[in-house]
């Protein structure tokens, strides 16, 4: 079996996966904004898990990493952090670190003919590029390009994030957003960035995936076409991260 940890801005998701990778157990819990809050909930919610004869175990990082287990979160104040050694006290197994945005590129990329752009619209705009079941960089942040949007400027991720979304139109989900003005308005937001990805990596297809996904067939008609370029909805809109996770932890097998 594989455990798959997802860090997540406001949730982290623990799941376990069967060696054919079906999810067999879940386990939800706000992320705390404290670290060793964070720290004791993990280990408390990973305890459930001992029990269970675990492989692998691959964590995905709203961040940088580096040597494995030092990481820098994107949307926490945590640098330089190790969740490495309590981890490896809870379970005798190899466990890999990578990045969040990464592995859900993965999981919906890996198996796509050409070049495949995947973004994650959720509480930031996240992604990555992928092409043969690799990564084509590593260097991936589109979400914090400035862009002009109502005569405001602002970097994408503030505009077209679904957090950003939530904002603007004052309701806890984007996701039951309806309405044609609406799709509207949230199809042109998504689109802002769409132009210059396309020009500056050439993808075949681009999915646009996190909870944005979800709706992705109620504005996707009003997204302007990219010549070359096709729109894509995400398998697991919300769950491409931990689905990542397993292909990784299968991919580490192999090597």
């Amino acid at each position: 079996m594989y455990l798959a940890i997802d860090i997540g801005a406001t949730k982290t998701l623990i799941a376990l996966f069967s060696k054919r990778g079906r999810v067999l157990r879940k386990k939800k819990f706000s992320t705390a904004q404290g670290y060793k809050t964070f720290l004791n909930n993990l280990c408390e919610n990973l305890k459930s898990f001992q029990k269970y004869k675990v492989i692998s175990i691959v964590v995905a990082v709203p961040g940088v990493v580096q040597k494995n287990y030092t990481v820098r979160f994107g949307n926490r104040n945590w640098d330089d952090i190790d969740l490495l050694t309590p981890i490896k006290s809870l379970f005798d197994c190899p466990v890999y670190f990578e990045n969040d945005g990464n592995l859900a590129t993965f999981y919906e990329g890996f198996k796509l003919h050409g070049r495949t752009v995947f973004l994650t619209f959720s509480t930031g705009v996240g992604g990555g590029v992928i092409e043969g079941g690799k990564l084509v960089t590593n260097k991936f942040e589109p979400g914090h390009k400035v862009y002009t949007y109502n005569g405001k400027a602002n970097e994408w991720e503030d505009i077209a994030a679904a957090s950003a979304i939530e904002k603007f139109y004052h309701v806890d989900y984007a996701t039951d957003l309806r309405g044609e003005k609406k799709m509207q308005d949230i199809a042109r937001r998504i689109y802002l960035g769409l132009p210059d990805i396309a020009l500056k990596f050439h993808p075949d297809t681009i999915i646009l995936g996190g909870p944005m996904g979800k709706i992705f067939r109620l504005y996707a008609k009003y997204l302007p076409k990219i010549e070359g370029v096709k729109y894509r909805r995400p398998k697991r809109p919300t769950e491409s991260v931990i689905y990542g996770c397993y292909i990784y932890a299968r991919k580490k097998e192999r090597e």
